[in-house]
């Protein structure tokens, strides 16, 4: 298992200046941000598609500071209901599809995306409960009408080039807990006519779940038995037990109000200390994932550097490096 950085906090920095800090601090790997939400702060995912040489100049810098690429990140919204930022999202996704193999990844992160409620909806519409009936509906035109049929095409590009899709669950779109993730999984490879191994799955960053009351370790155990365990981010949340005990954790305050929400992003070790990351860690293990921890920083209360040094210190001790040996004992 390797240790990396998601670099999207790197905005506004040559990848030359942040591959050579990362090396510094002793990371062992990279997720570049190639569009959408993310955005493209290091160069052009469409122009750097359609130069070899721009690939290899990326690549060698990369290799030189002993950096692997752990994966493209496009988190977007392609099923959005307007239509023009549908279709940003998804040249940016396909762009990131065709451009992995040429920079030495097989994997994409992205959201399942959200549509709006209707086709006459104008914004998207994320259904939080059964009842009345109007959301049920809305569930049925979103997954057999949209989600679906977009994905099934889209795994179907991602097998022709032989990259995965991590779906990052994420509230707000519809693929936000392990049991949508399996679902919208299983319908779309079914419609896409693939064989064989599914071509999407889960990036599980535990931050979504700490505050949704699902349990992260158990997530990674069902994601890792139906296969679908591709990718995993390092982010820590902290919860505010005094406000969650008056009004819940779905809460929509703005992420600068620290004071007053129920829960905030934090640092790895911050949120939850090794009782949570080593057997954490631990079930991505038994499952099978030795790929990498991509720390994601977005601690409002560390500058970027003293929050990825942090976190990198605090997982150095709890990752498991080495390979499994038979066990000697019996």
């Amino acid at each position: 298992m390797k240790l990396g950085v998601m670099a999207a906090l790197f905005a506004g920095r040559k990848l030359e200046d942040v591959a050579a800090y990362c090396a510094e601090i002793r990371l062992d790997a990279i997720e570049l941000p190639v569009g959408a939400y993310p955005g493209k702060p290091f160069f052009d995912p469409a122009a750097v598609l359609a130069s070899k040489k721009e690939q290899e100049r990326i690549k060698a810098i990369l290799k030189d500071h002993g950096l692997t690429l752990s994966g493209l990140a496009v988190h977007g919204n392609p099923v959005h209901p307007d239509k023009r930022h549908a279709a940003k999202d998804h040249t940016d996704f396909v762009n990131a599809v065709k451009l992995a193999p040429a920079l030495g990844t097989d994997v994409v992160i992205t959201f399942s995306g959200c549509p709006g409620g209707s086709k006459a909806d104008k914004t998207p519409n994320w259904v939080t409960c059964a009842w009345p009936p109007d959301y049920g509906a809305i569930l049925d035109y979103q997954w057999k009408q949209v989600l679906v049929p977009y994905w099934s095409a889209q795994a179907r590009l991602c097998a022709k080039h032989g990259v995965k899709v991590a779906w990052e669950a994420h509230p707000g779109f519809c693929v936000y807990n392990p049991d949508t993730l399996i679902r919208l999984s299983a319908a779309a490879m079914k419609a896409s006519g693939l064989k064989g191994k599914p071509v999407l799955g889960a990036n599980l960053d535990p931050s979504h779940f700490f505050w949704q009351g699902i349990d992260p370790i158990e997530s990674a155990r069902v994601l890792g038995e139906a296969g679908l365990l591709f990718y995993c981010h390092a982010k820590d949340t902290e919860l505010h037990l005094h406000q969650g005990r008056i009004n819940g954790y779905n809460d929509a305050r703005p992420y600068g109000d620290l004071n007053n929400r129920a829960w905030n992003f934090r640092t790895c070790g911050y949120g939850h200390g090794h009782e949570f990351w080593k057997p954490f860690i631990s079930m991505l293990r038994r499952q099978g994932y030795d790929h990498v921890l991509s720390i994601e920083h977005e601690d409002a209360l560390m500058s970027v550097e003293e929050g990825l040094e942090r976190a990198a210190a605090f997982l150095s001790e709890a990752i498991i490096v080495e390979p499994a040996v038979k066990p000697w004992w019996c």
